[in-house]
Order: structure tokens, then sequence, then C-alpha cells
């Protein structure tokens, strides 16, 4: 449903991810996409420079999109951090960033903190942050090129450079925690705060 205008049984998402809206969809929440436009970089950095928390800067983050997005009824903002340690990963800007990105998580654990925050009529009611951590095999410069030779440009808008979903689940030894987080939302905790509310699911 990509209407603009909002309906007593549709949530307004506010993002343009398609990965988003299908796993809304695919449970029977209809949604209204409300792509806002927020300075990510520049709050993502003033928030580092503060000494914020990784997941601090995730809740932040998804409740700005909410708060800038929010319509009549419910408003739902998300957003996603990597973090390697204290270290917050960004959008990898070529394939070359995407390598170093891969090869300085090559060998780790790192933590995805995945934020959901939830509008009503322009307060915040519901927050939620799901966090998965992803372990990644000791890879070789041959491998991480092998892997970019068949995952560039696809994961050129993923942070760390890989997609877990698709190619980039060989990249890994093991996942734990909530695996829709790692997709870009606690599907789960945002479908079950609904169900509490008496949502009508499609």
């Amino acid at each position: 449903m990509d209407s603009k205008t909002p309906t007593p049984d549709a949530l307004t998402l506010a993002s343009a991810s398609e990965i988003r809206r299908h796993m809304l969809d695919q449970v029977g929440i209809r949604c209204h996409l409300r792509p806002v436009r927020l300075d990510e970089e520049a709050i993502r950095a003033a928030m580092v420079a503060d000494g914020a928390l990784p997941r601090d800067i995730a809740d932040a983050l998804a409740e700005a999109k909410a708060r800038k997005a929010a319509a009549p009824g419910l408003t739902l903002g998300c957003d996603q951090i990597l973090a390697l340690r204290s270290e917050i990963f960004a959008k990898p800007g070529d394939r070359a960033a995407a390598a170093d990105q891969i090869a300085r998580l090559s060998g780790q654990t790192h933590q995805l903190y995945s934020a959901a925050v939830i509008y009503d009529d322009g307060r915040p009611v519901w927050r939620h942050i799901g966090i998965a951590r992803m372990t990644m095999h000791s890879l070789t410069g041959a491998e991480i090129d092998t892997y970019l030779d068949k995952a560039w440009p696809a994961v050129a808008s993923s942070v760390g450079g890989y997609q877990a979903e698709a190619l980039g689940a060989r990249l890994f030894s093991r996942i734990d925690g909530d695996w829709f987080s790692v997709l870009g939302m606690p599907l789960l905790d945002i479908c079950s705060y609904l169900r509490l509310r008496g949502w009508s699911f499609a």
C-alpha cells in the first residue's frame, strides 16, 4: 500500500525501504510509505562525539524518523546501527570501502542494533531495540574479492558490505539474536505491540 493518506487500519512507515515494507506486508500489516529526509550522518557524528552508545544512536535516529513522518494514527520509524565494539560503521562509499569493512569485520563478532519507535498521533508510545550478534569467518583478501565480484554493487547500500540474507550468509560462522533485526527491524516485537493494541491484521 503506497498511498500517503493514512487510514485507521494502516501504519505510516517512515522509510522507503522495500525490505521493511515487504516484511510488514508479509505479516499482514498494511502500511503507507512516508520517507523522510534526515542528515543521519550529522546526527550520528554528533552523538558519537558526545560518547553515545550505538544502541542509543539507533534509537535516536528511529525516533527522529517517526517524529518527522508522524501522521494521524500510528507511525513507525526504524534505524539500524552496526558496531564493532565501540566503532560505528557507515555505508561503504565504493567497492574498496566495502572490502575494507569486511576485512575489519573478518574473524570478529559485531553487533547490529535494530531500533523501532512508534508514534501515535504525534507522540512516542512504544520503542524497542533488537540486537543480533554476527560472527564472521576469518577471510582472506582473495575470498573477500571473490565475494564482492558477485555481491557488488548490490551491497553498496549495506553497512558492513554484506547482505546476510543473500550471498553474505557464507561470510558468517554464527548469528545470534533476532533474525528480523538483521533484516532491518524487530518485527516480532512490533507485531506483539500491535496485537496488544487490538490491531487489525490483513
